[in-house]
């Protein structure tokens, strides 16, 4: 964590400054509370160390302006002997804890562990608010349904992996879903009630990178102005999550290596070796191997990495599954947006069936919030998507699902039709294309024995 330590007594503030940092947290000191006030608005403090007699200042005042400017700021006081009742009126004012001068070292450990249980308990119902808030708005639909026979294999294998310490890794194409898997792992596993940390691979320099991971000391680069703990340290007995790590820098994965084999690190420009309690779980929609081969990704970073695989489908993979995700991003955009949308209109239906959707969950979310914000009637029709999704065929060539010749009329229109008669030209059409029932299972996103009754059914058999 980042403390302040407020106190016009130079001598006691470095002695705090340096019983924090001897603690594995980083320290600042303040000599006065007008000082303090200013360096807590240029830099994040997790903590302050505040002193209830500053000279003329009055320790108190000081509080409430730190409370009305930086809410989240958690305060312990400084009090002298003989101030133990100003204390108390602290405290009941929002300061977290006090600790009256001069303080043991096991008194100061107590009351820390009291803030950093504190600050565990706020950001777990700050996560609890943000997932009821995105349930709500989703009218409680989850987002993936791990039930489908294309997804079952893929959550089957992150179940069994998730009450254990293993790396994994997991593959697939630009939105198809990565990062919500990497989290519903965490959530179903023995760590799920301590952080989970992201961080992107491709989204920074090499130096800024580096430090993003591991942190740094003060002056270890240009910028550096004061010492910083990386997503290493946040995800210190959790999960950090690295993504698209296909993309990261040749000279950052001897350090990665060593932290997945010996749960060692350095901070930048620091000579000092922590141990990190972390889980690894990465994700990338590069092929590995052939990176491994072109000399850009280390082959014993790749086998550290590569303990559990799994492959998220793309979208085309998972057709019976793309209505209900169209139909979960329409409710929450129509909820956000505040928008009377409804549904999507037929000739939406065949729109969205038709295209194989490159980009995944990604381009299908941007697609639905555009039609949610452009339509005009209580149904999305076709004229509301984007211009792309009006050909079977987009610009990549690759077309999952194309209309049986039955089932236009001889001018090429596809007339009224319900969604039953929809839902049958589809299973007809990929069953027309597919080399076994099982291809055909996986293409339509159910599972054989449902697709068997199906064609029984439309007497296909």
């Amino acid at each position: 964590m980042e403390f302040l330590v407020i106190d016009d007594n130079k001598t006691f503030r470095d002695a705090a400054c340096l019983l924090i940092e001897n603690e594995g947290h980083s320290a600042e000191g303040a000599n006065s509370g007008e000082d303090g006030l200013v360096r807590l608005g240029e830099d994040p403090f997790d903590v302050v160390l505040l002193d209830l007699n500053l000279g003329e200042e009055n320790g108190l005042d000081v509080l409430v302006e730190i409370q009305t400017r930086h809410p989240t700021v958690a305060v312990i006081l400084f009090t002298a002997e003989g101030s133990v009742k100003s204390a108390v009126e602290a405290m009941r004012r929002g300061a977290v804890d006090f600790l009256e001068k001069p303080f043991r070292r096991e008194v100061f450990l107590g009351v820390l562990a009291r803030v950093q249980k504190l600050r565990q308990l706020g950001q777990r119902i700050a996560t609890l608010e943000q997932e009821v808030t995105e349930s709500r708005a989703a009218h409680g639909e989850p987002l993936f349904d791990f039930t489908v026979p294309a997804m079952r294999e893929v959550m089957d294998i992150l179940q069994r992996a998730a009450e254990t310490p293993a790396s994994v890794l997991i593959l697939g194409e630009s939105g198809t879903g990565k990062s919500v898997a990497a989290r519903a792992l965490h959530q179903r596993s023995h760590l799920a009630e301590k952080p989970f940390v992201t961080i992107s691979c491709p989204s920074l320099s090499k130096e800024l990178l580096e430090s993003e991971l591991f942190g740094h000391v003060k002056g270890s680069f240009t910028g550096a102005v004061k010492d910083r703990w990386g997503k290493v340290r946040a995800a210190e007995g959790g999960t950090l999550f690295l993504d698209e790590v296909g993309d990261l820098p040749m000279e950052i994965q001897p350090k990665l290596l060593r932290l997945l084999q010996e749960r060692e690190y350095e901070r930048l420009g620091e000579n000092i070796t922590r141990r990190a309690e972390v889980r690894i779980v990465a994700a990338t929609n590069r092929d590995l191997k052939a990176r491994v081969a072109e000399g850009a990704f280390r082959e014993d970073l790749f086998f550290r990495l590569n303990v559990i695989t799994v492959e998220m489908p793309p979208l085309r993979a998972r057709q019976g599954d793309l209505i209900r995700f169209a139909e979960h991003y329409l409710r929450f955009f129509a909820t956000q947006c505040r928008r009377p949308v409804e549904g999507f209109a037929e000739d939406a239906v065949v729109c969205l069936s038709q295209y194989p959707w490159p980009g995944n969950l990604r381009e299908l979310r941007n697609a639905i919030e555009r039609a949610v914000i452009l339509a005009r009637e209580p149904k999305i029709g076709a004229k509301d998507l984007p211009s792309d999704l009006h050909s079977s065929t987009p610009a990549n060539g690759r077309s999952s699902f194309r209309p049986a010749e039955s089932s236009a009329d001889p001018a090429g229109e596809m007339p009224n039709a319900t969604l039953e008669v929809l839902e049958e030209r589809h299973i007809r059409s990929v069953l027309a294309r597919a080399a076994s029932l099982a291809e055909a299972a996986q293409q339509l996103g159910i599972d054989q024995a449902t697709l068997y009754r199906k064609r029984k059914k439309l007497g296909l058999e």
